[in-house]
């Protein structure tokens, strides 16, 4: 009986030291994969583990691209807190799926250093990173208080544009609740300049190729903040403007179909601030605010257009001269409503293209004549 009791006392005794140096063999393991990625660099602070949750804590971690040519760092990713943990609801399912929660996560994209062409890359290079810490899939993730940025050092003026207090829930991912066509649910919302940008999506997260339906919003977006990215790239800058955007996009059999339709309220080139500006630019900026007012609907105050875009995944085909048809009418003609249009759905995407119109009847048609009611239904979810 003794021995069996100093058997179990070293048991007991070798359990408490395992999990007393689990956390460091852990930190230890993913600081060694974060230091050995190509192309980037991470550290992470500390990890808690909680066995009785099935989870473990990541506290303050960060990544960021290397350049291979001469070792400097560019901040890439960063995070408060991320907590990785089993999903426990999910096992009444007969599922085990993990879900994933950031807070306060900042994600900056810098031109020469990460490239908005490189979105994609960067985004699977960061599922393999996650992968290295969750063996588990994914059913479930949460992103609370993020920041998404993007900065350009080498414009004049520096051009550094963000969304902030960044929420992203998306659930369902592994399709474990349900199994519809469309199982899984994304919904985000942001400030963007004292505006609100807000996204609802439905999708097959395990679709071979992209199935989903979405709609995307910005609203009340306030154009003179933004100053120094039309200052950098388009040489003028606004002394009044408020910016919107409604767009519609479904995606089916490697296809996709939508529009984007941006709309602009009370613009106001030419300013007071632009009395210093050299010659020249006067005179650039003067040329924008004359087109302004032209496209401009004087009954709405708003200048409006609505652009269709289909074709491939990997290759849009941009409806320009639809898009010009819809400057136009929306500026002599009829306002562009300043909503969603619930016009996109899967099936829409099959026939993207099956109506083809002449430019008068475009021009003069009337689509618009329901779009006068409020806009309650546009946070909805499509039928």
């Amino acid at each position: 009986m003794q021995k069996k009791y100093k058997v179990l006392l070293i048991i007991i005794v070798v359990l408490i030291a395992f999990r007393i140096l689990l956390p460091y063999i852990v930190l230890n393991y993913a600081n060694k994969e974060l230091a050995s990625m190509q192309g980037y660099y991470g550290q992470v602070h500390d990890i808690d583990i909680s066995l009785f949750r099935g989870a473990y804590i990541i506290d303050s971690i960060y990544i960021n691209k290397v350049d291979t040519s001469n070792a400097s760092q560019t901040p890439f990713l960063s995070a408060k807190v991320i907590d990785l943990s089993v999903e426990w609801k999910s096992l009444f399912q007969g599922r085990i799926v993990g879900e994933m929660e950031f807070i306060n996560p900042k994600v900056i994209f810098t031109k020469d250093k990460a490239e908005l062409a490189q979105v994609q890359k960067d985004t699977n290079d960061f599922r393999k990173i996650l992968k290295t810490f969750m063996p588990l899939k994914i059913n479930r993730f949460e992103i609370k208080n993020g920041e998404l940025s993007y900065i350009d050092k080498t414009s004049q003026p520096k051009v550094d544009i963000k969304m902030e207090k960044t929420y992203i829930e998306a659930s369902n991912l592994s399709s474990v609740q349900d199994t519809a066509l469309l199982p899984s649910r994304v919904t985000a919302r942001a400030n963007v300049y004292e505006g609100v940008f807000r996204l609802e999506m439905k999708l097959d997260a395990l679709a071979e190729a992209p199935l989903f339906d979405m709609n995307v919003k910005v609203e009340k977006t306030n154009l003179p903040a933004l100053n120094d990215f039309f200052k950098a790239y388009a040489k003028f800058d606004v002394n009044k403007g408020e910016f919107n955007v409604y767009s519609e996009i479904a995606a089916k059999d490697g296809k996709f179909a939508g529009y984007v339709k941006p709309v602009i309220k009370n613009l106001d080139v030419v300013g007071p601030e632009d009395r210093d500006d050299k010659f020249l630019n006067k005179v650039w900026e003067q040329m924008v605010g004359l087109v302004g007012v032209i496209v401009k609907n004087r009954k709405q105050g708003q200048i409006a257009t609505k652009i269709p875009i289909s074709g491939e995944i990997g290759g849009a085909n941009v409806g320009v001269i639809t898009a010009v048809i819809e400057l136009l009418r929306n500026a002599f003609i009829e306002a562009l409503y300043p909503s969603i249009d619930q016009q996109i759905s899967l099936e829409s995407v099959e026939g993207a293209n099956a109506e083809k119109k002449g430019f008068f009847k475009r021009l003069f048609k009337n689509d618009n004549k329901d779009k006068g009611k409020d806009d309650k239904e546009s946070n909805s979810e499509k039928k």
